[in-house]
């Protein structure tokens, strides 16, 4: 995985760095609303859009869940698409604290290139949004295959240390809009990626961050599984791992979003504070 660059970087970092690295806007959104809709009402001067459902992603299936990864081909020609070359480094930002551009800095780093989330996102820079199209040259982006070594299917997933980055009522089963069947994944872990984070999108202090890993009995990444609803947000918390010095995870895509679609597969829930079994 690409180590010459953290896997967080500040906005003072990026203008000490004009010009030497691609800012790539990757605001999507759960509810369907259109991240190109925001970028082109305003993005951070000389970002280019880069479209999760797109170029992130392969076609979603209950086999595969909602954000599979794209075939290798697919993703390098949205890179290409987008003026980047196998050489540049890329720094990634949303309007979510980072939860959702961690998908392309995950990918990239995976495969070896050197990218980063901007810490703060939109907010960290203090300037007015531009309206500004880039118009880049076409990049010479190569695909490669994505690393088994930093991914777990499904039967992975539910016989190793799972980490789960969804939001903690949907860990619990308390409520999940969105997948079929509400709980997690028989024995794993809590760790939202969103309580990593300050109310303006900002990571919170190392020490706090660590603790939220460590109350969940984390303290390595090595060995470890990270899921979330499809294979987005869990990439924040395997990002920050990285960035807190424990090491790399493997990333379950699928997620429970695959995971809640095989009904031949137990769950868990949480009813007051108790751990209910469903075969």
């Amino acid at each position: 995985m690409g180590d010459e660059l953290k896997p967080f970087v500040d906005w003072n970092w990026c203008a000490a760095r004009a010009g030497t690295f691609v800012l790539a806007d990757c605001r999507w959104y759960l509810d369907g609303a259109s991240g190109l809709d925001a970028y082109q009402r305003g993005h951070l001067p000389g970002a280019v859009f880069m479209d999760l459902d797109r170029w992130l992603s392969g076609p979603a299936s209950p086999e595969a869940g909602r954000n599979p990864l794209p075939d290798p081909e697919v993703f390098a020609e949205g890179m290409r698409e987008a003026g980047i070359n196998d050489s540049d480094t890329v720094v990634a930002y949303d309007d979510a604290g980072g939860v959702i551009a961690a998908r392309l800095v995950w990918m990239l780093r995976s495969t070896g290139h050197n990218a980063a989330i901007l810490n703060g996102g939109m907010g960290a820079y203090s300037g007015e949004p531009s309206t500004d199209t880039p118009s880049p040259g076409r990049g010479s982006f190569t695909a490669g295959a994505w690393p088994s070594r930093f991914i777990a299917d499904i039967s992975e997933a539910a016989s190793g240390a799972a980490v789960d980055a969804r939001n903690r009522y949907r860990f619990e089963g308390r409520q999940d809009p969105i997948d079929p069947r509400p709980g997690h994944i028989p024995g794993a872990v809590n760790v939202p990626c969103r309580e990593n984070l300050d109310a303006a999108g900002y990571l919170l202090p190392e020490p706090k961050i660590r603790q939220n890993f460590e109350r969940a009995g984390v303290v390595s990444a090595p060995g470890t599984i990270t899921y979330c609803g499809s294979g987005v947000t869990a990439c924040h918390n395997l990002l920050m791992m990285e960035h807190l010095g424990m090491g790399h995870g493997k990333l379950f895509v699928g997620g429970w979003s695959q995971y809640g679609h095989a009904m031949d597969r137990p769950v868990e829930i949480l009813l007051d504070h108790s751990v209910l079994h469903l075969e």
